[in-house]
């Protein structure tokens, strides 16, 4: 299940790259027009600025914006940030593989072979699908 920290902060990101003149957005605007608890997206969007999508503006005008391009941000790369890993068990996943305590044989393993297909269905979807599709969507 998606956390509500990377549903808020795909919903954030979203927002700031609807934002046609590209100013900063302040967290406060996000916050209100996305029903966020500002303190909660306050530390989302310090994540997302320390993992390089979003750059900050302090003063009169300031906020937050994104540093590169809406069609340049898969959501495979927004997820593995504010969530952790795509895959749904750490023996099939690509960035985290740890193996499972519980199984002897991964080759045998019914719910290793499973959850592969999962997992490469989901980085499909998501590698295909860019913050510029995303936001666009409404």
């Amino acid at each position: 299940m998606l956390s509500k920290k990377t549903k808020y902060g795909i919903k954030a990101l979203a927002y700031i790259a609807r934002k046609k003149d590209r100013k900063p957005v302040q967290a406060s605007e996000i916050s209100e027009n996305e029903n966020i608890s500002q303190k909660f997206l306050e530390s989302i969007m310090l994540e997302l600025r320390k993992s390089g999508f979003l750059g900050s503006k302090k003063g009169k005008g300031g906020g937050y914006y994104l540093i590169k391009e809406p069609g340049e941000i898969r959501m495979t790369a927004v997820i593995r940030v504010l969530e952790g890993p795509i895959a749904m068990v750490p023996c099939v996943s690509l960035n985290y593989y740890e193996k499972c305590d519980d199984c002897p044989d991964e080759n045998t393993c019914s719910v290793h072979k499973l959850m592969i297909q999962v997992r490469d269905a989901s980085l499909q979807v998501l590698g295909e699908n860019t913050l510029e599709d995303i936001a666009s969507l409404q």
